[in-house]
């Protein structure tokens, strides 16, 4: 396993390299070329460029997040082959510099959904936070300034505002796309850019949607474990992955986290660990990395994880906003650098005890 932490570039970010390259245990970050539209190629000196930036700061690239995919594509438009043909570009590129895992998802129109992006907690942090009654109640029109007013002055991932400037457009053009049409879509995607993949050996790992159910009436897809062994059996090969995301797939309580994992040995090629704290189905917000402060059983998260042989990159994923840092949303320093020497913690016990053996209280 290899920890990281996501960092969106110098220009973007709130947290330089060094800081990051400070934290125990942390061997290199999760990155994206930000500024890049969904769609557009990514040109080989500005992979080469952000590379040598990282490397110089004693860290690597240890994958991407994400190689946003253009609209077209999900839903099956004319022109999606000529973006079909700027993402094999991309991963061209990305495979001539070493980088070898590429995280994104195939949500329709809004990337993962929250209601607060500073929900206050008692300890006095603030944390993401989402209540489906509130979403219920929210024109999807006015979405994107909601969430764009809570951002602190960051562009949020996912929420690129010169696509969602049209989203009346966008939800409009997925009229007629419902769940099979889209899951036939990505199968279509993965199966042109299987070659790309299989010759540098990049392995592609979707991200579960968030939440984990259908919103504004826009299907949902990657939701749970039937949906994972869906796309694992209709393009079976070894490129085609999984980013397991706790936080994630934990926003549905049906889903049982450790034994998911345990059900894809091998197709996990990538891992954002976090907790959530459940008040109600469909209520939930964010939660510090430790298992007693929210719903989830971390040692047995983190367990199942080393029980399959995980070796690919790991990060500690939305942190609580504490100490007083203003950051993106979710992607502060403190609170992720806490939750990855967490994470640390919990893989170097159990690796000790499966090594050595543990005796049982």
């Amino acid at each position: 396993m290899k920890m990281t932490l996501r960092w969106f570039g110098s220009k973007f970010d709130s947290v330089p390299l060094w800081k990051i390259r400070q934290i125990p245990g942390v061997v290199g970050v999760i990155t994206t070329l930000y500024d890049i539209p969904a769609g557009e190629p990514w040109p080989m000196d500005r992979i080469e460029a952000i590379k040598a930036e990282v490397e110089a700061a004693g860290l690597e690239i240890s994958g991407i997040e994400s190689v946003n995919i253009h609209d077209a594509i999900k839903i099956g438009s004319p022109d999606r082959e000529k973006y079909i043909k700027n993402y094999i570009d991309t991963l061209d590129n990305l495979g001539k510099a070493g980088i070898k895992v590429v995280c994104y998802n195939f949500m329709p129109v809004f990337d993962w959904t929250r209601t607060e992006l500073a929900k206050p907690r008692p300890d006095g942090s603030t944390v993401l936070a989402y209540d489906q009654k509130t979403v219920d109640q929210i024109d999807p029109a006015t979405f994107f300034d909601k969430t764009n007013a809570g951002s602190n002055g960051f562009v949020m991932p996912g929420w690129e505002p010169e696509r969602l400037a049209h989203v009346k457009e966008l939800f409009k053009a997925y009229e007629g796309v419902d769940s099979d049409k889209l899951f036939e879509n990505l199968v279509y995607f993965l199966k042109a850019i299987q070659p790309v993949c299989e010759k540098w050996g990049i392995k592609m790992a979707i991200h579960p949607d968030d939440p984990a159910w259908p919103v504004f009436g826009l299907p949902r897809i990657i939701t749970n474990k039937e949906n994972l062994h869906r796309l694992m059996k209709a393009v079976d090969a070894p490129f085609n992955g999984v980013t397991l995301c706790t936080g994630s797939l934990g926003t549905s309580l049906k889903n049982d986290l450790p034994d998911i994992i345990r059900s894809l040995p091998g197709r996990i090629h990538f891992a954002h660990v976090r907790n959530l704290q459940h008040f109600s189905p469909g209520v939930f917000e964010e939660a510090a990395h430790l298992s007693s402060d929210g719903s989830f059983d971390m040692f047995e998260i983190v367990k199942a994880l080393f029980d399959i042989g995980f070796d690919g990159p790991m990060r500690p994923d939305h942190g609580r906003m504490i100490w007083d840092e203003v950051a993106m949303p979710g992607y502060g320093l403190y609170d992720r650098a806490l939750g990855a020497t967490y994470i640390n913690g919990l893989w170097e016990a159990i690796d000790k005890c499966t090594r050595r053996g543990c005796s049982k209280a």
